[in-house]
């Protein structure tokens, strides 16, 4: 799956219409606004589903680019990824292509909670999700600008305020009509970029600011509740100006773990991957903070920014006289950029490189380009459905840090479900949702549509209560058969691979079930096995298999006649075999919310007079959020 040859960005930009009046229709079942990790997989998917698709985006050579950190994954990130990919989404397969350096994190801790994660080159990557939307077919791409959302007069058959019809191009009066829309801006939307003292209007720097009609549209003719949210992004530094021997180096994993369940290997050989590199800040670093605070407007601000990704700035403020990690990633292979991981900052250039020079690896280092601040606009998610759509108003779908959240792989994830349900509203398709009880993307939709933000959003394992069951390694398992069954949006490719997959599996743990021996015969085989001789029980193959010191391998090397054909799902037998008695004592509860989550409550419920014995605070909260189901 990793050989096929990516056209020419020239390819890329050849077909893509420049202007609206270019565009062969003037109609679409779905339009796409953004390009970004949200748009992308929206875009694709909306397609896969089977809806005419049209991407708009203001700049189409960054279609697909990485803005901020150049990786993918990470703990709870890598689940999103695994699960996109699962769903036939773009990023993971791109990941596998892209990246330099693989590893799989907290790898101390239970195969559950381990986090895939890749460092990626930035123009392999955004070839590779160029290369798929030039593929794509029903997918045309459009470079414009979006001036405002067209609404009419709701459909009366369905709840809502207002329906949206298409929608309005800047710099003229070009319309293009759609079914549904799907707003994926990021930090476009109404987006103001602070460096030190200055302020200018922008989504991310070098690219032009988008129209302040759609944020317009939103809060006044929709009356959204808007709210600020601020994030920010390291300078770049000139790799041969920082001195790596002076940096701890972190090499990755000797076998690449690919993130997509159809790729057996990535495309970057094990010899040929980087290393990343390791540092620390010192006082020096905290001087040049303090004493530039009043240079610095963005860090007086009180919007929130993301809790897990602060500035050095908020480091330095929330926890004084630490030492804190900084990263020094590369940015590709030919690449002559380092990225450091930890070092957001929007102070002056001139303070920017007084501080890295601050840190012993960097104490000569020049900056490439300069980090900076972002404020923008997000929509309240509460006002969203499960399926991503705007309650209030007919055909309109969010997706992204226009929802609150932070991250490549939480806009990956909602971008694929909600131009899932874009297609389906267009294509007159009852809406699909995802349990928190079968994904971490329906625990990502969950917690937004029924508890809302307050800082950026990210994803972590912990906040999945049946992380237990909802692995990396099954991901395929748990969505690849209800992508293709129920949704539409697996290809059958990848549908047959996922049902080879499952029949292997369950034939092989019907083996280990079968293989049945006193605990006195198993130490017989196994004499280094540390089985407790006070045991006579009968133990099977999956219970064996459940010890720390027996591996699949060494069963069928027992047994091969029956379980050496099983052999290429060792890893997965043997995280299966470890995890599935909790699973099993989990199923009563997954039951019960699934129950819950299939309870639908009318949203017209007057939860004010409602005669039950609720507090006003849970009444208020209630009338303000309008669950559709009884988990939310």
């Amino acid at each position: 799956m990793l050989t096929k040859k990516l056209p020419p960005l020239q390819s890329f930009l050849s077909l893509v219409s420049r202007r609206g009046s270019h565009l062969a229709r003037q109609q679409y079942d779905v339009i796409v606004v953004g390009g970004g990790h949200a748009g992308t997989e929206a875009a694709a998917a909306a397609a896969r589903v089977g809806a005419e698709t049209l991407l708009v985006s203001q700049k189409i050579q960054t279609i697909g680019a990485l803005s901020c950190n150049p990786s993918l994954g990470g703990v709870g990130k890598g689940q999103l990824v695994k699960e996109v990919d699962a769903l036939d989404g773009l990023c993971g397969r791109a990941g596998d292509w892209a990246g330099i350096h693989f590893s799989i994190l907290n790898r101390r801790k239970g195969p559950a909670v381990w986090g895939p994660r890749a460092q990626l080159d930035r123009q392999r990557y955004r070839e590779f999700i160029q290369s798929e939307l030039l593929s794509t077919p029903r997918l045309t791409v459009l470079e414009g600008s979006v001036e405002e959302l067209l609404v009419s007069e709701p459909n009366p058959e369905e709840p809502g305020h207002h329906i949206v019809t298409g929608i309005r191009l800047a710099n003229g009066s070009h319309l293009i009509s759609a079914s549904s829309v799907v707003l994926t801006t990021g930090t476009f939307l109404s987006g103001s970029l602070f460096l030190g003292q200055s302020m200018s209007p922008g989504g991310r720097i070098g690219d032009a600011p988008s129209s302040a009609g759609l944020s317009q549209t939103l809060r006044e003719r929709l009356g959204l509740r808007i709210g600020r949210l601020r994030t920010g992004t390291p300078p770049r530094i000139v790799k041969d100006s920082v001195d790596l021997s002076l940096a701890h180096v972190h090499p990755p994993d000797s076998h690449p773990t690919p993130f997509s369940f159809l790729n057996t290997h990535t495309r970057c050989k094990p010899e040929e991957q980087l290393p990343c590199y390791l540092t620390y800040t010192t006082p020096g670093v905290e001087r040049v903070v303090r004493e530039s605070l009043h240079l610095n407007c963005h860090i007086q601000q009180e919007t929130k920014g993301p809790r897990y990704c602060p500035s050095i700035e908020s480091r330095v403020l929330r926890f004084p006289g630490r030492q804190h990690q900084v990263w020094l990633e590369p940015e590709g292979v030919t690449s002559d950029l380092l990225y450091p991981q930890g070092l957001s900052m929007t102070m002056p250039p001139d303070v920017q490189l007084r501080l890295i020079r601050e840190i012993p690896a960097m104490h000569r280092a020049e900056i490439h380009t300069p980090g900076y601040g972002v404020q923008y606009d997000f929509v309240c998610p509460t006002q969203l459905s499960p399926a991503l759509q705007v309650k209030s108003t007919q055909g309109l779908f969010l997706a992204g840090q226009i929802n609150g959240t932070t991250g490549y792989e939480e806009a990956a994830a909602q971008g694929l479900w909600a131009g899932v349900n874009a297609a389906r509203w267009a294509l007159s398709m009852p809406p699909v949702a995802l349990s928190r009880t079968e994904s971490y993307i329906g625990v990502l939709i969950d917690d937004l549509v029924s508890r809302g933000v307050t800082e950026p959003y990210r994803m972590f394992t912990s906040r999945a209560e049946f992380r237990t069951s909802l692995r990396p390694d099954n991901a395929d398992l748990r969505l690849t058969l209800k992508g293709f069954e129920e949704v539409g949006c697996v290809s059958t490719l990848r549908y047959q691979e996922a049902v080879r997959v499952r029949d292997s599996l369950q034939d092989a743990l019907a083996a280990l079930q079968a293989l049945s021996l006193s605990t006195h015969n198993w130490r017989k085989k196994f004499p280094d096995m540390r089985m407790s001789e006070a045991k006579s029980t009968l133990l099977t193959g999956m219970d064996v298999l459940q010890y720390n010191d027996v591996s699949f391998e060494m069963l069928a090397s027992a047994f091969p006649e029956c379980l050496l054909p099983h052999v290429e799902f060792s890893q997965r037998l043997k995280i299966e075999a470890v995890y599935r008695p909790h699973c099993n004592l989990q199923k009563k509860e997954i039951e019960r919310i699934q129950k819950e989550e299939n309870m639908s409550l009318p949203q017209d419920i007057d939860y004010l007079s409602l005669p039950v014995s609720l507090s006003q605070e849970v009444r208020e909260i209630l009338d303000r959020v309008r669950p559709s189901t009884g988990c939310g």
